[in-house]
């Protein structure tokens, strides 16, 4: 994959906290978008009704199928080159939109949708389910080309019912059951990891600031993610320091002074700990892509 600028997408892109479109729609009035690797600022779900083509998310390389849906977090670069025609939708939301609603939260942190702490990003729909789903996508297409009364309201509610569908593609997923509490804790310290990891690197910097100690915000993320706060901090920094040597052409000490690392020895064998091979090898592995 070669290297390239990274465009920065604001807030939405139609200055609005919800849009749905057709793959067909964003075809031909954003196709400068996908020109090069981008990123947003808000939550994107892409479903592949019919297509090919490839999908690069992060570092990863993925071969459009039909009926696949990708789940974007904000911040994440991705780049979609679709071969052809394509059918589908895009979707795109901003957090606050669908709410602070303990269930809505638990669908964006909690169900594994947006945050792949332990599968892949692609989501495979069974044909039951894509019927199913294509109705609430007709609904909502409907609705968001209105403006009638309570269109954010309809709007979130459908949203919601998707999402909802789609956490039940995962096989044999687990129901997400946790305390209010240890839910709220975790959002809270994703959103402050997300925001300090440059220049937060120890779970007592969170677990100070969150008035808990390290041990328990450790515990309680585990339960929630499935892993504890000090893995999510490593692999925020990993994942942003294979972010900028994929795109673009910086030197390793400058990306590890760009992660608040003095060291750049020490960068070194951080990056070979946790992402299990050194920097020099990953760059090299990008060129054969």
């Amino acid at each position: 994959m070669a290297i390239t600028p990274v465009l920065e997408i604001g807030k939405s892109v139609a200055n609005v906290p919800f849009e749905i479109h057709t793959m067909d729609w964003i075809a031909q009035n954003r196709f400068q978008q996908n020109e090069v690797p981008h990123r947003h600022s808000y939550f994107v779900i892409i479903w592949i009704k019919h297509g090919s083509g490839v999908h690069y998310i992060d570092v990863d390389r993925y071969e459009l199928e039909n009926d696949t849906v990708y789940c974007l977090t904000p911040g994440q670069i991705h780049q979609l080159k679709v071969t052809g025609p394509a059918d589908g939708y895009v979707i795109s939301f901003t957090a606050d939109f669908l709410g602070a609603n303990e269930d809505n939260v638990n669908l964006l942190f909690n169900t594994g949708l947006f945050y792949t702490f332990s599968h892949s990003p692609v989501i495979k729909v069974s044909p039951e389910m894509a019927e199913d789903m294509g109705e609430i996508v007709v609904k909502m297409m409907k609705e968001f080309s209105n403006f009638f009364l309570l269109r954010s309201e309809i709007l979130r509610g459908f949203l919601k019912i998707f999402l909802i569908y789609l956490t039940r593609q995962f096989e044999g997923v687990e129901a997400y059951v946790h305390q209010p509490r240890n839910v709220d804790l975790t959002k809270k310290f994703l959103t402050l990891l997300e925001q300090q990891y440059t220049s937060k690197k120890m779970v007592a910097d969170y677990a100070d600031q969150l008035a808990v100690t390290p041990n328990y915000l450790n515990e309680v993320v585990k339960k929630v993610s499935g892993f504890p706060a000090s893995h999510h901090i490593q692999h925020r920094i990993i994942l942003e320091a294979k972010r900028q040597a994929a795109y673009s052409d910086v030197s390793m000490k400058e990306i590890a002074w760009h992660l608040g690392f003095d060291d750049v020895a020490h960068f070194s064998k951080f990056f070979k700990n946790v992402a299990g091979s050194s920097f020099s090898d990953f760059r090299k592995e990008l060129t054969v892509r």
